[in-house]
C-alpha cells in the first residue's frame, strides 16, 4: 500500500509537531498529508476549531485523529469541503489547501 512510506516518512522524523494546552481543547491523534516531492508530514493533537492553512503542496490527508476534520480547496476554509471522520482518507491524489480540526 503506497500509505506505508508516507506514514514512515512521517514518523521518521519528517513531522510537524503542534503542541496545545491540553487534550480537552485537541483532536487527539495525528493528522497526516503528503507535501512538495512526496514527503509526508503531520500535526499531532491539534487544537479544534482552528483554520489552518497550507503554506504549500498538500494532498492526501488521512484523519488518524479521534474527532472529526473537513479540508477545504482554499486557504481561510473556503472552497469546496471534504469532512472526513475518524480514520478516514481522502480520495488519493485529493488536494487541499485548508483545514479545520473538529468543526463546530
Amino acid at each position: 500500500m503506497r500509505l506505508r512510506r508516507p506514514l514512515a516518512a512521517v514518523f521518521g522524523g519528517l513531522a510537524l509537531v503542534l503542541a496545545t494546552t491540553g487534550s480537552a481543547l485537541a483532536a487527539d491523534g495525528t493528522f497526516t498529508w503528503i507535501g512538495p516531492q512526496g514527503k509526508g508530514y503531520a500535526i499531532s493533537d491539534p487544537p479544534d476549531n482552528k483554520c489552518f492553512d497550507m503554506a504549500q503542496e498538500a494532498r492526501d490527508a488521512h484523519n488518524a485523529t479521534k474527532k472529526p476534520l473537513v479540508v477545504y480547496t482554499k486557504k481561510k476554509c473556503k472552497g469546496t469541503a471534504l469532512r472526513l471522520a475518524p480514520g478516514r482518507s481522502a480520495p488519493r491524489g485529493a488536494r487541499f489547501a485548508s483545514v479545520v480540526f473538529n468543526p463546530r
